[in-house]
């Protein structure tokens, strides 16, 4: 520090640097009349007028100048008011280098659950006749196909009409046979309908702490085959079935910011392939990623899909599938509709640590049968234990109430 004398009875300090020094003062007598410690420190002042004039609502927060450093210390009520107030000390202080040290504390409830409820309807309606022939004489056999419905090993020569290889699946039926002399013929026929109704209800619940991501899983896992070097297949796991994550940050006037990201997978075979002779299964995803800022107990839906395909397809033998009536025996039809309803539904809450002694756990009162309950009543669980005492007891008998009596407060 510097000081320039401006009268005998006047000194003006200035400071140099942060740091702390002392002044002696002397006396007419050149005797010691006073000493000073003295600290220079940063002028915190505008800072803390600059957070009450950002922050109006956080009127809890102090701020304190160390040599190099800027401490600040008190309560808010969110972590985005910590934020706020980090960014306005660092926008005003003194000097660049200077240190910020963040004591302040976050009040409130910090600790979030995740109410999440994942609903899908899921209808498909298929319908299908397919129509196929093969004819044949003693010297050769011919074939014709119209539909999808399997496949015939076609042969000339040695072969006779009595000795066709057919392989179709288990749902052909033959339409009719016609056989006479050395010729043959036979006509297939593939009738299916399908109805299909798939429901998926799903309520995973989190908790995590505000600003700490929370990570849950239903489902299970299936192997994958890798192929490697030299011949070698390793394998893989892949995870399905619900899963879920979220971020909760909570705000003033018990408000929370959630960033959270539903998904809901199931294996596909339909859509799978096949690695090195194995057949690996495809996955069906439906996710959602996607930020809210909600009240504590308000439920939003974050997402839907409705979803409508219908796919008909017809095949047909040239000229003869185009006759009225009798054009239905040489052509094939097929018919599929899907229909798909899903929707995600959010509720946060802001939760505190329970009792235990008043919380009661899933066959905590669970009795077993007697034989008289199991094999007479056909109860898979017993009664209670003790039957409820009268008040009064009854007359005539030792039933009553029993045990130590507990004074209530």
């Amino acid at each position: 520090a510097d000081y320039i004398l401006l009268t005998p009875n006047q000194i003006y300090l200035t400071g140099k640097g942060p740091g702390v020094t002392n002044m002696t003062l002397w006396g007419a007598d050149d005797r010691i009349s006073a000493i000073y410690d003295i600290e220079s420190i940063p002028d915190v002042s505008r800072i803390a007028a600059k957070l009450r004039e950002v922050l109006p609502e956080e009127r809890d927060i102090r701020v304190h100048a160390a040599h190099d450093s800027i401490t600040l210390t008190g309560k808010v009520g969110s972590t985005n008011g910590v934020a706020h107030a980090l960014a306005v000390a660092d926008a005003f202080k003194a000097r660049p280098d200077q240190k910020i040290i963040n004591l302040i504390e976050v009040g409130g409830v910090q600790q979030v659950m995740l109410e999440v409820r994942v609903a899908e309807m899921s209808r498909s309606l298929g319908r299908r006749l397919g129509i196929n022939f093969v004819a044949g004489n003693n010297g050769s056999i011919g074939t014709s196909l119209i539909g999808n419905l399997g496949t015939i090993n076609q042969f000339t020569g040695g072969g006779t009409a009595g000795n066709l290889d057919l392989k179709f699946s288990e749902a052909i039926n033959t339409l009719f046979h016609i056989a006479g002399g050395d010729f043959t013929f036979t006509q297939f026929m593939d009738a299916l309908k399908e109805e299909g109704l798939i429901k998926v209800l799903a309520e995973p619940n989190l908790i995590t702490l505000s600003g700490q991501e929370a990570k849950f899983i239903a489902g299970g896992e299936f192997p994958v085959p890798v192929p490697q070097g030299l011949g070698t297949v390793a394998i893989e796991y892949k995870e399905f079935g619900v899963a879920l994550s979220f971020t909760p940050t909570v705000l003033r006037d018990r408000r929370i910011n959630v960033q959270v990201q539903p998904e809901v997978s199931e294996l596909d075979l339909a859509s799978g392939t096949t690695i090195g002779g194995t057949a690996v299964p495809g996955i069906t995803k439906r996710r959602v990623s996607t930020m809210v800022e909600l009240a504590d107990g308000q439920s939003f839906a974050i997402a839907g899909l409705l979803s409508d395909s219908v796919r008909e397809t017809v095949s047909k033998f040239p000229f003869l599938g185009e006759i009225p009536v009798l054009g239905a025996m040489f052509r094939s039809t097929s018919y599929q509709r899907n229909e798909t309803e899903l929707i995600v539904i959010v509720t946060p809450h802001l939760v505190k640590p329970l009792d235990m002694a008043k919380q009661k756990l899933p066959g905590e009162d669970y009795v077993d049968p007697t034989d008289a309950e199991f094999y007479l009543l056909g109860l898979l669980k017993g009664r209670s234990v003790y039957a409820p005492a009268s008040p009064l007891g009854l007359k005539g008998t030792t039933e009553g109430e029993f045990g130590h009596a507990v004074p209530k407060f």
